[in-house]
């Protein structure tokens, strides 16, 4: 059976996000122009799909869950729903997390030159590499039957086009990932709509 449509939202904005930190699993709360990205994504997703009859599944992290939430409302929806699911948490960054790229290659600069050279098979000392996360997603992405609304994080995206629609590896890593927009994953194919 071929993978159901997926409707996916990243996380409205952060501090951390606006600061270039690395959040991985760190459960650091939107800012106010991302709960107003999350309100207009809904209302953006309410116009392109039938939002109250898809199932919502959500990263269990805050930042997730309140885009959720707010997405929800501004879909015309209850702000309740959804349902949580670990295996949708970011990619972790380990002891990176908290700090900005510039950061990372001032106190590691080896790893960070690694990283650089192998993006999706690198892990961070504890963290996780690209490769890892998409074997977390795989069963996920395996129990999926029907379209769905996804709710989770850049990292999660960029593996669930690699898994979904065949996105290169070498090619993923490098994609934005755009926070207050709808992005489309299906088999074979993804958009931004």
């Amino acid at each position: 059976m071929a993978t159901p449509r997926l409707w996916f939202l990243r996380h409205g904005e952060t501090d951390w996000n606006r600061e270039g930190r690395l959040q991985g699993q760190q459960d650091i709360p939107l800012n106010d122009l991302g709960r107003a990205q999350a309100e207009s994504v809904g209302i953006r997703l309410a116009a392109l799909a039938p939002v109250a009859d898809l199932p919502w599944i959500v990263s269990p992290l805050g930042r997730t869950r309140a885009t959720a939430e707010l997405a929800r409302s501004g879909a015309g929806l209850p702000a309740e729903g959804y349902a949580l699911d670990d295996r949708l948490k970011e990619i972790t960054f380990g002891r990176w997390e908290g700090l900005t790229w510039r950061e990372v290659k001032a106190a590691d600069p080896a790893g960070a030159a690694r990283r650089e050279i192998d993006k999706w098979g690198f892990a961070p000392p504890g963290g996780e590499s690209y490769a890892m996360l998409v074997e977390r997603l795989r069963p996920w992405v395996a129990s999926l039957t029907e379209p769905c609304v996804v709710v989770a994080h850049g990292g999660v995206a960029r593996a669930l086009m690699h898994v979904i629609s065949g996105v290169p590896s070498h090619e993923v890593t490098a994609l934005d990932i755009w926070q207050g927009r709808v992005l489309s994953i299906e088999p074979g194919s993804h958009a931004w709509v």
